[in-house]
C-alpha cells in the first residue's frame, strides 16, 4: 500500500521558483473537508465545540481557516493566548489547558476571558491569589491513574503522565471551587495519545460521562461541559485504515444518551480539543536530495533535518515518504534519508525502501501537518523553514517566512553581530 501526496512534481517544480526547500507545505481543501466533517459528526450534540490545540500548528493563516467554522482554541502558554487573541479568539472561544503554570499565563488567560482548565489541585490557591478571584465557569482535568485500554490492548499509561488530578483530587477540587464562587463546570481528559481506532473517543467518553454524574450527584455542581481533548490519531503507515470521525461521534453520542440522559445531564456540551487529527495528515515537509553516501550502508542526505521535523529523531516516529515523480517505480533500494545535524538520530527513515533516488529528486515527507513545524528549533544553529498554504484555486501562499541569519542573532543585542544584523 502507499500514500499519494496531495501535491505532485510539477506543482513543487514551479514552487521552488519562488520558495527554496525545505519547507513545510499544507493543503488547504483537505483542511476545510475536515473541519466540516468534524462539525457534522458531532452536530447531534447542540452545544458541541471544536477548541483546535494550538500548539500543533500554531499558525495565525491556519488558525483563521478553523476559525471560519467556529473552532475555538485550545492554548498551553502566554505566547498560544496572544496568538489566539491576534485573530480575534477570545472569551471562552478559548480553553487554557496548561501544567506547571506561571503566573504571567493565568493572568493573561484571566483578562482574555479564557475558560480555565486546572491541571492541579493545588493550582486553586495558585490562581485565587495570582488573579485575585476563581472564575465563575471553571474547569478541571482529570486522570484516573492506572492503564488505559480498549479490550485487552494497551492504549496508554495515564498513571505514568504528570497531567491531571486524581478521582479523590477532582471531587475534592470541585468542592472547593463550589465554596469559592465557582458557578459553571467542565471536565477534562487525556488518556492515550495518537489512537488510531473508532473505540477510543467513546470508550473515554463513557469513562468521563460516568465520573461526571457522580460529581454532579456528590458536589451539587453544574457541569455545563465535557472536554474529551485529543488522542484522535492519523494513520501515519500506509497499510493503517484511518478513523471513521462518523463512527466515532455516533458513538459518542451512543454513551451520552445510555450515561447523561438518564442522570437527567442532557444539558452538557461536549467539546474537543484535537490537533493532530485537525491537521496532521494535511502537512507535509517537502526537501530535496543534495548528496548521496556509500559506507556501511546506503545514506540520501536531504536539505531538510530534525530542526524542520525532531518526531522521528525524538521518538522513532514514521512519517512516510514519497519521491516525487517517481510513485510508480518499484520500492527496491533501502535507504537511510538523513539530515545534516551533527547528531546521528538525525534521521527521517531507517532502512526505508523507496525508488532509486538521485540527487536533485524532491522527496515528500508526509503528514507533518501537526507537531512537525512547531517542534523545530535551532541547534547546530540551524534555521526554521517557510510554511506555505497550497490554497483551493492551486495558489501557493506564504504563511510563515524562512528565518534568516538575522533571526538567529536577534537576541544578541548585547554582542556586536547581533547589533550588526539588525
Amino acid at each position: 500500500m502507499n500514500k499519494t501526496p496531495f501535491v505532485t512534481k510539477e506543482q513543487i517544480e514551479e514552487i521552488v521558483k519562488s520558495y527554496p526547500t525545505p519547507f513545510h507545505l499544507y493543503d488547504e481543501k483537505g483542511i476545510r473537508e475536515n473541519v466540516k466533517a468534524l462539525k457534522e459528526a458531532f452536530s447531534w450534540n447542540p452545544g458541541y465545540k471544536e477548541y483546535f490545540a494550538v500548539k500543533a500548528t500554531p499558525n495565525p493563516f491556519l488558525m483563521q481557516i478553523l476559525k471560519e467554522y467556529g473552532c475555538g482554541c485550545d492554548c498551553s502558554s502566554y505566547t498560544e493566548l496572544m496568538l489566539s487573541d491576534a485573530i480575534g479568539v477570545n472569551g471562552q472561544n478559548i480553553m487554557f489547558s496548561s501544567n506547571d503554570t506561571p503566573e504571567e499565563d493565568f493572568k493573561l488567560a484571566d483578562q482574555l476571558g479564557a475558560i480555565i482548565n486546572l491541571d492541579d489541585i493545588t493550582h486553586i490557591d495558585f490562581l485565587e491569589k495570582t488573579i485575585g478571584h476563581i472564575p465563575e465557569t471553571i474547569s478541571c482535568r482529570y486522570n484516573p491513574g492506572g492503564l488505559f485500554k480498549i479490550s485487552n490492548s494497551i492504549m496508554d499509561n495515564p498513571g505514568d503522565a504528570k497531567y491531571g488530578m486524581t478521582t479523590d483530587q477532582i471531587f475534592e477540587a470541585f468542592q472547593i471551587l463550589k465554596e469559592k464562587g465557582a458557578k459553571e463546570f467542565g471536565i477534562h481528559a487525556f488518556l492515550a495519545s495518537n489512537t488510531v481506532t473508532n473505540d477510543y473517543y467513546p470508550m473515554l467518553a463513557k469513562v468521563l460521562f460516568e465520573q461526571a454524574v457522580k460529581l454532579q450527584q456528590e458536589t451539587g455542581v453544574h457541569i455545563k461541559f465535557i472536554n474529551l481533548s485529543g488522542g484522535i490519531g492519523i494513520p501515519y503507515k500506509p497499510d493503517q485504515e484511518p478513523n471513521d470521525i462518523y463512527a466515532i461521534g455516533e458513538g459518542v453520542r451512543r454513551v451520552y444518551e445510555e450515561v447523561l440522559v438518564p442522570a437527567g445531564m442532557g444539558d452538557v456540551a461536549i467539546y474537543t480539543a484535537l490537533g493532530r487529527y485537525m491537521m496532521g495528515p494535511f502537512g507535509c515537509l517537502v526537501t530535496r536530495a543534495i548528496h548521496e553516501k556509500h559506507t556501511h550502508k546506503e545514506y540520501i542526505g536531504v536539505d531538510a533535518c530534525a530542526v524542520n521535523l525532531m518526531r522521528p529523531a525524538m521518538y522513532g516516529a514514521y512519517h512516510h515518504i514519497t519521491v516525487l515523480g517517481k510513485e510508480k517505480e518499484p520500492c527496491d533500494h533501502i535507504y537511510d534519508i538523513t539530515g545534516s545535524l551533527c547528531e546521528n538520530n538525525d534521521k527521517f527513515a531507517i532502512d526505508r525502501m523507496l525508488p532509486k533516488v538521485d540527487i536533485g529528486d524532491y522527496l515528500v515527507i508526509h503528514d507533518t501537518g501537526a507537531h512537525g513545524f512547531s517542534m523545530g528549533y535551532n541547534y547546530n544553529g540551524k534555521l526554521k523553514s517557510a510554511e506555505l498554504l497550497l490554497k483551493e484555486d492551486g495558489s501557493v501562499q506564504l504563511i510563515r517566512r524562512a528565518e534568516t541569519p538575522a533571526d538567529y542573532f536577534a537576541t544578541f543585542d548585547c554582542f556586536e553581530i547581533g547589533k550588526k544584523l539588525r
